[in-house]
């Protein structure tokens, strides 16, 4: 067995591609700094954690610093690039 330590960068994920978080990803190009919020409704703590799995691995790939803000009574969350 060869064991070797890549760049995390040169792991690549292509299932996002084809999951339920698709609109989301979409959604994430058009947001601009300093711009409008993105409001997503989540039903449980899990498919919360999910989006923001997504929109991390999109920050990474896109080098982008979106950030999050959750209003947890209305169970929504809020994505946003800031200037």
């Amino acid at each position: 067995m060869k064991l070797k330590f890549v760049p995390r960068k040169e792991v690549r994920v292509t299932k996002k591609s084809s999951s339920k978080f698709r609109p989301l990803i979409n959604a994430l190009n058009k947001l601009e700094p300093g711009g409008d919020a993105l409001e997503v409704t989540f039903s449980s703590d899990k498919e919360l954690n999910s989006m923001r799995n997504v929109v991390y691995t999109y920050n990474r790939e896109s080098d982008g610093k979106i950030k999050s803000g959750k209003d947890t009574v209305n169970g929504k969350v809020f994505f946003y690039k800031e200037k």
